[in-house]
Order: C-alpha cells, then sequence, then structure tokens
C-alpha cells in the first residue's frame, strides 16, 4: 500500500440554487450557505459547501485544499438518487458480478480484499465542473443547462482497493473481443421509468485495465454511502461520471453499453444539439488547474499564490502564473508531496504586486506537453472545462 502524506491548505467555491449572476471567481449573487445538509451528507463540514440541489453540492474555493481532499469537504453529485444506507451496515457482504470473463462469478468484498490490496491518489472531478463559464457566454436557445459549478466540483483522494486486472486474472483473463469495462452502479431507478433512461451505467477503454481498481476505502476511511460506498469502480484519470457508485456489475464487453447516460447524456456536441454515440464521449480529464489563494484584495507588495494542477491521464510538470491577466508569465514552484500521475499537484509562486487591479490566473502543462488553453471550445452540456482565463481571480492590492 502507498504511504501519502496530506497538506491542507484555506480556499474557496461558489454556486448555488438561484443562480443570478457571478463575479470572476464565480460567486454566484445569490449564493446561499450550506447550512441546511441532506441528511445523507450531514455529516459533512457546511461552512466548507455551497448547495444546488439535494444532489448537487459544491467545496467552496476556500476550502478546496491543495493537498487530499478532507472526506467531509468533498462535493457531492449524484445522477439518481442515492440507495439505503442500508447497503453499508455490512460492507463486506456487499456483492458485485464480474462479468465478461472466462468464470464469471459474484465475489463479496470480503472476497475482494483477500486478493490483493492497492492504493491510488486521484482527481475526482464532475464532467461538469466549470459550467458557469460556459453559461455566461451562452443565452436564448444556445443556453446550457445544468448545475452552474464554478472549480469546486473537484478534489484529490486517495483510494484504497483491489486492482481490477488482479479480479479479472482470477477469472481466467478476459473472453475474446472484449474492448470495454462496463460498470453498473446500484443505485435504486425511479419507478415508471425505463431502466436503460435512468440506470448509472459506463463504459471506458478496456486499455484503462492497468488503472483501474475496485476501492472500499477512500483517504483511509471506509467509503461513505454519499461517496458510493461500500463499493466503487474507480478509472484513474477519467471524469467523475465514470467511477461508477455502488458497483454492482462489472463487465468486460465488445460494445458500449446502450445506457443513455453513455449514448447521449455525457457526450462532447454542440450548444442546440442532442449528444448521439457519435460523439467523442466524456473520458479522459485535459490538463487544468485554477488558484487557491489569495481570493480577496489586500495590501500591496510580497503576495503567496496558489493553487492546484493536474492532467488527467499524465501528470502536471509545469505551472506559470500570470498577475496580469496572462500578458506576463512566471514559473510557478510545485510544492508539497507528489501523489502520483492521476493526483494534482500544488503551486506556488511568490511575488510582488503593485498597487492597483490585478487578473490572477494560472496555466498548467502536463508531461505529454499539453498546455492548459485559454478558453475552452463551447461545447452543448458545458464538460471539460479546462480554460485559464475565466476561473481568474480579480485581486486589488492597495
Amino acid at each position: 500500500m502507498t504511504a501519502t502524506l496530506t497538506i491542507r491548505r484555506r480556499t474557496f467555491v461558489a454556486g448555488g440554487a438561484g443562480f443570478v449572476a457571478a463575479t470572476r471567481i464565480g460567486t454566484p449573487a445569490r449564493a446561499q450557505r450550506a447550512k441546511f445538509l441532506p441528511s445523507y451528507v450531514a455529516w459533512k463540514d457546511a461552512d466548507s459547501l455551497m448547495i444546488h440541489s439535494d444532489q448537487t453540492i459544491e467545496t467552496r474555493r476556500g476550502a478546496i485544499g491543495t493537498g487530499l481532499t478532507p472526506n467531509n469537504k468533498l462535493y457531492i453529485r449524484n445522477n439518481v438518487k442515492p440507495p439505503s444506507d442500508a447497503i453499508v451496515a455490512d460492507r463486506t457482504a456487499w456483492r458485485v458480478e464480474i462479468a465478461g470473463v472466462k468464470q464469471p462469478r459474484t465475489l463479496t468484498v470480503g472476497e475482494l480484499k483477500g486478493m490483493e490490496v492497492t492504493s491510488v491518489a486521484t482527481v475526482l472531478q464532475c464532467s461538469g465542473n466549470g459550467r458557469l463559464y460556459f453559461q455566461e457566454k451562452l443565452t436564448g436557445t444556445e443556453r446550457i443547462s445544468g448545475t452552474p459549478w464554478t472549480v469546486g466540483a473537484a478534489g484529490c483522494v486517495m483510494w484504497t482497493g483491489v486492482p481490477l486486472k488482479t479480479v479479472i486474472a482470477a477469472l481466467g483473463g478476459p473472453v475474446d473481443g472484449a474492448k470495454f469495462i462496463t460498470g453498473t452502479g446500484g443505485e435504486e431507478l425511479p419507478a415508471g421509468l425505463k431502466p436503460i433512461d435512468v440506470v448509472v451505467e459506463r463504459s471506458v477503454p478496456i486499455a484503462t485495465l492497468d488503472d483501474v481498481i475496485l476501492a472500499w476505502d477512500m483517504n483511509g476511511e471506509p467509503i461513505s454511502l454519499a461517496h458510493g460506498g461500500p463499493l466503487r469502480l474507480i478509472v484513474p484519470g477519467y471524469s467523475g461520471v465514470n467511477n461508477i457508485k455502488y458497483v454492482k456489475t462489472v463487465a468486460l464487453t465488445p460494445l458500449e453499453t446502450a445506457a443513455k447516460i453513455q449514448s447521449a447524456s455525457y457526450r462532447i456536441h454542440a450548444p442546440g444539439e442532442r449528444g448521439t454515440p457519435a460523439n467523442p464521449a466524456v473520458w479522459e480529464q485535459p490538463v487544468k488547474s485554477w488558484i487557491t489563494a489569495p481570493l480577496e484584495g489586500g495590501k500591496a507588495g510580497r503576495v503567496q499564490i496558489t493553487g492546484v494542477a493536474f492532467g488527467g491521464m499524465s501528470p502536471a510538470t509545469q505551472v506559470d502564473v500570470s498577475t496580469d491577466g496572462g500578458r506576463t508569465w512566471q514559473a510557478a514552484q510545485l510544492v508539497g508531496p507528489d501523489l502520483g500521475r492521476f493526483a494534482w499537484r500544488a503551486f506556488m509562486l511568490e511575488t510582488d504586486l503593485a498597487p492597483g487591479p490585478h487578473l490572477l490566473v494560472s496555466r498548467a502543462t502536463d508531461a505529454r506537453g499539453a498546455v492548459q488553453p485559454e478558453e475552452t471550445a463551447i461545447n452543448g452540456s458545458g464538460y471539460n472545462h479546462n480554460g485559464w482565463r475565466a476561473p481568474g481571480v480579480d485581486y486589488t492590492a492597495s
């Protein structure tokens, strides 16, 4: 099992039902303080969160931190209402069906724990994180619906579980023709609807098999019901929707699932259009960064600027920071522990700010040479925003 260190720093984020307008750092004018959390997340730190709905709760930018994100501050995003907490009463008894292998069978969490244990730190990020920045640009018939996330639908989490490849190998290996890993969640589906329209079932390329794990612990604790316990399928480097909660079936399949959440809902398509299997799937996360401090004006002079950066499937290796909205750049220092290629890295720049207004922005580069763009091309669902300008911080030095 991989040992790790945790660093924490003050942070902020925005969001909220009744969104009307926002400043550059994403604070909705009518954003509500998260004083009344839904019962299934009542254990979370309310002051670190902002409620959009019962199923969409954002971490304030000032609470995100720069190391592992504490469980009680991590964002919430559910496509379907969570199941009863009875499923976590006896965690080791939870059963997951393994199909598309030469010796298919159903295993309990207790049996999985007897195979092999590993840990991996990953950035868990909602596909729509940053959607607000798209929404601010579109109106009328092209307007993008959905939760107006800024940067707080993301966190860095240490997962512990068994490598899926170990399980597959123990069951004789994949069947011939397997091209995808298809995970099915254990949510209770709403009555009166077609299961294929609401089931949380996602397929990812089988090329991810070496990295995928079946996780039962999150940051050293049993995964809470709110975050997919007792067992969650973790696909490092991939967008959050692919990390199936309450996973009850994992199948190696020749085709992607026909479930709506795969075939239409999480596709990159033009505004005003509907997603189809012909559109690119929301899979790998793009290179991205944002500033976590400072978030308000202060005295002129020496200032320490901090933030987080990640590259999805490839680690962030460089971060540049600008205090003048991108006209000039300075190389930031990567600080704190390196938790692996799927985790984020904290960065820091100490610089002098003259009196007056400043736009603080960050721009990350990953190990493959991909550079965070100034703007992200708009898509119809507001997915995969990674532009560096929109999340910038307006800072006035006095």
